[in-house]
């Protein structure tokens, strides 16, 4: 918990994830595969103004344009049929209710989502996560960049990463979800791709901090 205590001093509670119903959430988990979030954004704000966005009217729109709505985000002819598929999911097996979910047991609703066209561990965990009331912890490339860079030597393997960090962790749903908001955010401040270590509140265990000096 020291990582976490260093970064939730300085960011606090960053209120993620940004949306106004379950659903929006998994919309949003699957806009942003492969692109940044001010582009999802883009995307959901042109869904929004055109649609109610729940599963029946985003089934009920036009998949040519769907992918027009969506074309900030990229890959819009993927994440179109992607998200019409999901849309189809949720209201035939839940009646249009993505809590659902909320009833099965974490492996069995992670289980479920994979099972989908085009759904991910890093979507699916996302949508257990912030959508519903699972507690398990969302992995990215922020997350393996910020860990390694700390020194932990874990292969970079998705399952590896998760099964350690929630080892690491209290068992909390709030705690992962804080926790992973506080990643993603200090990795767009300081910890990118070439990392700007000054002010940085984790550099002073950071390996990579280190070597640079």
């Amino acid at each position: 918990m020291y990582i976490y205590n260093l970064l939730y001093n300085r960011y606090g509670d960053l209120g993620w994830w940004p949306a106004e119903t379950p659903f929006e959430v998994a919309v949003g988990a699957i806009l942003t595969q492969n692109t940044s979030w001010n582009n999802v954004e883009l995307s959901i704000q042109n869904l929004k103004k055109k649609i109610d966005l729940n599963p029946e009217e985003l089934l009920r729109l036009d998949i040519d344009e769907l992918k027009l709505l969506i074309k900030p985000s990229g890959f819009y002819n993927q994440k179109a049929e992607r998200l019409k598929i999901f849309s189809k999911f949720v209201s035939v097996e839940y009646s249009g209710d993505i809590k659902y979910l909320d009833r099965f047991k974490t492996s069995d609703a992670r289980n479920i989502l994979l099972s989908l066209k085009g759904i991910g561990k890093e979507t699916a965990d996302s949508i257990l996560l912030y959508a519903c009331e699972h507690p398990i912890f969302v992995i990215d490339k922020y997350t393996m960049r910020m860990f390694n860079r700390v020194g932990v030597g874990w292969p970079e393997k998705y399952d590896i990463f998760q099964k350690n960090i929630m080892k690491l962790l209290p068992h909390d749903l709030n705690i992962y979800r804080h926790y992973h908001a506080l990643i993603v955010e200090n990795s767009k401040n300081y910890c990118r791709s070439k990392p700007i270590c000054e002010g940085c509140p984790i550099a002073k265990i950071c390996k990579k901090t280190i070597f640079n000096k």
